[in-house]
């Protein structure tokens, strides 16, 4: 197929966005290369981007495995749960991470990064459904849900348990039709100071609605609807639901995420001649010449006080390191930009417990499963139905390996308390499971994940900096795109790639995205007029 034609998935209204041409008086980079502080997506995705091009690359990560939040690690089944990700001595070997995570088809640009250690994408397999259930109410399914919009808004409204005719005349019509009359990024500006609630609020959509096909997707950013941003929830409707054909199923690695993802594509840098230190952290950042200039370099300090000269840095950290890095180099952008990073906020904590069980659950537990009013639990996954570890320990012990999730907990929470209530909810979803026996668990309760906040999208800080030996990569930094979650991480990986190299005189990558504009203007201008010329009633 010729590149004119050819797109990354189904989708044959995907937009690819070409790369800078690159500056014709270039410098080059010299043998110093670039030092990418962070291996999770976003500093994997900006290190092979500049490798591929012939840039010598370091990778500074701090943890001992690479892919950041996705990343997973060995432990021992020994019978206590371990808090530091570590592995521990005695009993059987498992693999522990961060929790599930989604691969969803629209992914252009994360699946670019994953074919570069696994070119046929063999080592993810799809999920057929993920339901997602209301306490004491429906449950809904997307299983046989057209891919192709309009048909599949119509398919979901018409065969949804949560939009009950006679609770539709009270939607607001214009409200809901505005979602697809979106072009990003003009869109992420439109919502400035609206949170997800708000938004949730003016669509006067029924109560089963909000919380299951509206709510859950606000809490899959770890965050409270009254703090998320409400730009950022119109984009998640409009990337997986109204304005892409790619569907609303998703993949799952078939292994662990080091085994699948991570290994191979670390292989692939290695080949590429990039160095990788892990277990390492950057301290400090320092110009190597007084003037600022592109040929001056900057002096990446690590935690041991080895230091590495580089030609350009890529920040590809968490928010609180990023935070801290800028804080500590006076020299890097003016005041109201380090104004606006050191005020970055963090999302609330979010839990993961999984725990070995000495039994399965009913048979036709689904893989995935949305929760929405089970108190803190926002949803439960079987390991054994997507992990070939976890698959292989149900098998042989007549087990299962249940994850819980719990987005936006209270910063105060007391962790007795918590699990109590997540097991106490756990049986209510799964009553077979009450008189299980927990083999092993594990633990984590983390608070590090960026805040997409309810404040101005412009003034968040964007894959490039005042200076041009600095670029920053992220799910939290800044994309005009409408891209989220792990996919903004990767976006901006390339992204972050590309502006070091075409500012150097290199080439830089393509990346794609779901179209910018929503598939329903013209019906949505059309049904506004409509609405508009109707009489007012009192």
């Amino acid at each position: 197929m010729s590149r004119s034609t050819w797109v990354p998935g189904r989708d044959p209204r995907a937009v690819r966005h070409l790369p800078p041409p690159p500056r014709t008086d270039g410098a080059g980079f010299s043998g110093r290369g670039v030092v990418v502080v962070g291996g999770g997506i976003a500093g994997l995705t900006a290190a092979v981007g500049l490798a591929e091009r012939g840039v010598p690359v370091t990778i500074v990560e701090q943890c001992d495995t690479l892919g950041g939040r996705v990343r997973s690690w060995p432990i021992n089944l020994s019978g206590s749960d371990s808090r530091d990700g570590g592995p521990r001595g005695g009993g059987e070997t498992a693999t522990m991470s961060r929790g599930f995570h989604a691969f969803f088809r629209q992914y252009y640009n994360l699946r670019a990064l994953l074919r570069r250690g696994d070119p046929g994408l063999e080592r993810l397999m799809s999920i057929d459904d993920y339901p997602l259930r209301l306490a004491d109410g429906p449950t809904d399914s997307f299983a046989s849900i057209p891919r192709t919009p309009p048909l599949s808004i119509a398919a979901f409204v018409a065969q949804s348990p949560s939009f009950p005719v006679s609770a539709l005349r009270h939607v607001d019509i214009g409200a809901a039709l505005g979602l697809l009359d979106v072009t990003f990024p003009a869109t992420y500006s439109e919502y400035d100071g609206v949170s997800a609630a708000d938004v949730l609020d003016r669509l006067r959509f029924p109560d089963q609605a909000r919380h299951l096909a509206l709510e859950v997707f606000a809490r899959s950013f770890f965050a409270d609807p009254r703090e998320f941003s409400g730009g950022e929830l119109v984009a998640m409707f409009h990337t997986y639901f109204t304005g892409s054909a790619e569907g609303l199923l998703f993949d799952v690695p078939r292994s662990s995420y080091d085994e699948a993802l991570w290994a191979p594509l670390g292989r692939y840098l290695y080949g590429l001649g990039v160095t990788t230190l892990t277990g390492r952290a950057v301290t400090a950042l320092d110009e190597l010449g007084e003037l600022g200039e592109l040929g001056d370099g900057i002096r990446v300090t690590l935690d041991d006080g080895q230091s590495i000269e580089a030609d350009a840095v890529v920040l590809a950290t968490d928010r609180a390191p990023l935070q801290q890095l800028v804080a500590g180099a006076g020299w890097l952008g003016g005041d109201e930009w380090r104004s606006r990073v050191a005020a970055l906020r963090i999302a609330p904590p979010f839990i993961v417990w999984r725990l070995w069980l000495d039994r399965p659950p009913a048979p036709g537990a689904p893989p995935f499963l949305g929760t929405s009013g089970f108190g803190p639990l926002d949803n439960v996954s079987f390991l054994e139905q997507m992990e070939e570890g976890a698959r292989d320990w149900a098998q042989h012990t007549g087990g299962s390996v249940v994850e819980l999730h719990a987005y936006a907990a209270p910063s105060d929470f007391d962790e007795s308390t918590m699990r109590v209530e997540l097991l106490s909810q756990l049986h209510r979803v799964h009553p077979e499971l009450a008189r299980a026996t927990v083999v092993h668990d594990e633990w984590i309760a983390a608070e590090d994940c960026p805040l997409a906040g309810t404040d101005p999208w412009a003034d968040r800080p964007g894959v490039v900096t005042s200076d041009a030996r600095v670029v920053l990569a992220g799910d939290g930094i800044r994309c005009e795109h409408p891209v989220a979650l792990m996919e903004r991480a990767a976006t901006t990986g390339w992204l972050a790639a590309n502006s070091l190299l075409t500012e150097r005189g290199l080439p830089g990558h393509d990346v794609w995205t779901v179209p910018l504009k929503g598939r329903g203007q013209g019906v949505a201008h059309a049904a506004r007029r409509a609405l508009d010329a109707l009489p007012t009633r009192p």
